[in-house]
């Protein structure tokens, strides 16, 4: 009998490759319902013509997605470029581009417990009159894995993040806040297709220049805010044939419940006789006045119908439609009201790599 050598052969294990998505969409915003009727508020009528919701007739062109570069280091994107289809500039909103950068680093758990620890460094140029800009660093916590679980919830996300923030303007000087504080992230998962979202932003605010409050009656480089976020999402499948699929989506809740210790939400008011009428007047020349209410509000409910084709297995191009409805104009807490529909449509393809 003669002994054959036998040679086993091992697959070769293959290590981590880079991967992620890129998502690339357009969308268009129509022009809100009574858009240029009039509606009460705190001076008692405000005419139309586009005070229901300054943002009409526009477009969005938005490119997102996620790179994990390692198994531990993740980069996210989001870039909006926003164009006024009306060319009017009083009642719509202005063409300009808001960037959004994340850098992700995943620390593992900390030691024997199921607590996750990731970092992450943020940057984002935002859209307003000031052109301001901020960094942030939050130390992220996920003690999802504690969490209570059923057969009916599900919690996938409870993260506790402490941050500091630093925004400026577009000027070199001494217009920035200083911000540090906590977050907190959840998500849940429900049975029919549904989700909850919830989450708090808790931030102390230390401004370089001295801010106005309570209509000028109050002058302070100090404040402190609590928002609120609270989303229900779903999804229901309406008709599935092959590679295509038409769903019924629908999202909606607080976005956001915002409260200040300082009074500053509200119709802006600019009363001559307030304390600090001469010095917010050379601050702000054009400005309208500072509101007078600790908190406010904005509830909304966007349904859409959307159109899904699967192109391949790593390519999906969508499509879909729908209105929101929401408290555009008048958010105060105490006064909140005149909800009104915004129709939307949007197009795209995600893909994966």
């Amino acid at each position: 009998m003669v002994e054959k050598e036998v040679i086993v052969y091992r697959d070769k294990e293959e290590g981590f490759r880079p991967n992620g998505y890129v998502d690339l969409q357009y969308r268009y915003y129509g022009d809100t319902e009574g858009q240029d009727d009039a509606f009460s508020s705190v001076n008692n009528e405000t005419k139309g013509n586009g005070h229901w919701n300054a943002d009409n007739n526009y477009s969005r062109l938005q490119l997102q997605g996620k790179i994990n570069m390692t198994e531990k280091q993740a980069l996210e994107y989001r870039v909006r470029n926003y164009n006024n289809l009306s060319g009017d500039d009083a009642k719509h909103t202005s063409n300009d581009t808001e960037t959004r950068l994340r850098y992700f680093y995943n620390h593992g758990n900390l030691g024997d417990s199921k607590v996750n620890l990731t970092s992450r460094l943020e940057y984002k140029d935002v859209i307003d009159p000031a052109n301001q800009q901020h960094v942030e660093y939050q130390a992220r916590f996920n003690f999802s894995e504690y969490m209570f679980n059923s057969d009916f919830v599900k919690t996938t996300d409870f993260t506790v993040a402490p941050k500091y923030r630093y925004v400026w303007g577009s000027g070199n000087n001494d217009n920035y806040d200083n911000q540090i504080g906590a977050d907190l992230y959840t998500m849940h998962e429900l049975p029919w297709g549904f989700s909850f979202e919830f989450n708090v932003y808790a931030t102390q605010h230390f401004y370089g220049q001295d801010q106005f409050f309570d209509a000028g009656e109050k002058m302070d480089d100090k404040n402190f805010t609590v928002d609120v976020e609270a989303y229900i999402y779903n999804i229901t499948n309406l008709y599935t044939n092959g590679n295509v699929t038409v769903d019924f989506n629908f999202e909606g809740g607080y976005d956001a419940y915002s409260w200040s210790q300082e009074k500053k939400f509200g119709a802006p008011r600019g009363d001559e006789n307030s304390k600090y009428y001469e010095e917010y007047v050379k601050a702000n020349p054009e400005g309208k006045g500072v509101g007078t209410e600790n908190a406010k509000y904005s509830v909304y409910a966007l349904p859409t119908i959307q159109l899904n084709y699967q192109a391949t297995p790593n390519v999906l191009l969508y499509a879909a439609a729908g209105a929101e409805y929401r408290n555009w104009a008048v958010t105060s807490e105490n006064s909140a009201s005149n909800w009104r529909w915004q129709p939307t449509v949007f197009a795209g393809f995600k893909t994966t790599f």
